[in-house]
């Protein structure tokens, strides 16, 4: 689908980006490019759609050189979703969606219906969403518009720069398990980069490490995981992930993130929602002074009551929470899943927020155990 063939990059400066990159990213699969700053991920993803042109080598697209294609064009066919998102601020949810549909002359009815699709398909339903405008939205939930906007015009190939790692770690975790769960759907050719390797595996079918310009091992993530090119990748991929032979049972702790966005019971709805925006946070956990849960908050909820000037979080905030202490058992977790609709667990030392734990950060610890017992 996508190959380099023998590409270099060098700047102006004498600074070499990139160097005899030979790569073949087979059609319909997730690749990422992994590894430190400056190693070279981004301006390998960036040459795809021709925002960086090789010094030498060649790339071509189902055998066709990309050189010889124009640009715009290039782009138009080629989806692209970014960490800052791009939504524009003064159109639609449905206009943002529907912009290169319209740059393609589609027929209206058509890529209307596309939006609604679309915002389907992410769980956004198109009645609520797409009248409203970017600044009226979650951070994860613009940056699903920003992922479906990418697929609109129906392009084979996606590029994703870091597109999630802005996010706080639940809205993160949930945009993962969309992209692996779209993937399944609309099997397209994605190229996703990312400083992040427990991302890496998660979400790809071949993970490409990278340093200094060169590619240092290109495999599986099993592969990478069990036969580590060299002390660089088994650097890259951590100690904790190659342990072998530990057997004890995960507890909550094991499952949790530790990184929580809190907010004090006297903020304002104004305030909270303007504060929910910024940490582009779908819920807060309502703490006291002392650290204490009180209660949880959703956007939603701040929406619904966003006219009376009078309330604060303290007013609307859900004080019917289940949450597990920090030594809680694997089952307790996952009983509380199977039975309500919540996306986090608040886990608790004493009566203090330590971590939430979602139902994917659940199924992650709980793989990690099982290939650790091997």
């Amino acid at each position: 689908m996508i190959k380099f063939e023998n590409v270099r990059k060098q700047y102006e400066d004498g600074f070499v980006a990139l160097k005899n990159m030979n790569l073949d990213i087979q059609k319909g699969e997730l690749l990422t490019l992994i590894g430190p700053s400056g190693c070279g991920k981004t301006t390998t993803m960036r040459m795809i759609n021709r925002l960086i042109e090789p010094t030498e080598g060649k790339i071509y697209i189902d055998g066709q050189d990309i050189s010889k294609i124009d640009p715009v064009e290039l782009r138009r066919n080629i989806g692209y979703v970014i960490q800052q998102i791009g939504l524009f601020p003064h159109m639609t949810i449905e206009e943002n969606i529907a912009l290169v549909p319209k740059l393609k002359k589609w027929e209206p009815k058509r890529y209307l219906q596309r939006v609604d699709e679309l915002l389907d398909l992410v769980g956004l339903d198109p009645s609520t969403f797409k009248h409203r405008y970017p600044s009226e939205l979650s951070g994860g939930q613009q940056q699903r518009v920003g992922v479906v906007r990418a697929l609109a015009a129906e392009p084979d190939i996606i590029l994703m720069d870091e597109p999630f790692s802005a996010l706080d770690p639940i809205s993160r975790e949930q945009l993962q398990d969309d992209i692996i769960r779209l993937q399944e759907d609309i099997q397209k050719t994605i190229v996703f980069v990312t400083h992040d390797m427990d991302e890496a595996i998660k979400i790809a079918n071949r993970i490409a490490i990278m340093k200094d310009g060169e590619m240092i091992q290109l495999d599986t993530p099993d592969k990478i995981l069990r036969h580590p090119a060299n002390d660089f990748v088994r650097g890259f991929i951590g100690e904790e992930r190659m342990k072998r032979g530990e057997t004890s049972i995960p507890i909550a702790e094991d499952l949790m993130f530790s990184s929580v966005v809190t907010s004090s019971p006297k903020r304002g709805l104004a305030e909270a929602f303007r504060f929910m925006k910024e940490k582009k946070v779908d819920s807060l956990m309502v703490i006291d002074k002392n650290k204490a849960l009180l209660g949880v908050v959703t956007l939603k909820k701040v929406d619904e009551h966003y006219k009376n000037e009078q309330l604060t979080l303290a007013d609307i905030m859900d004080t019917n929470v289940k949450t597990l202490k920090k030594d809680a058992a694997v089952n307790d977790v996952a009983e509380i899943f199977h039975e309500t609709n919540v996306s986090a667990i608040p886990v608790l030392e004493g009566d203090k927020l330590v971590g939430v734990i979602t139902r994917s950060s659940m199924m992650r610890g709980l793989a990690e155990w099982e290939y650790n017992k091997q």
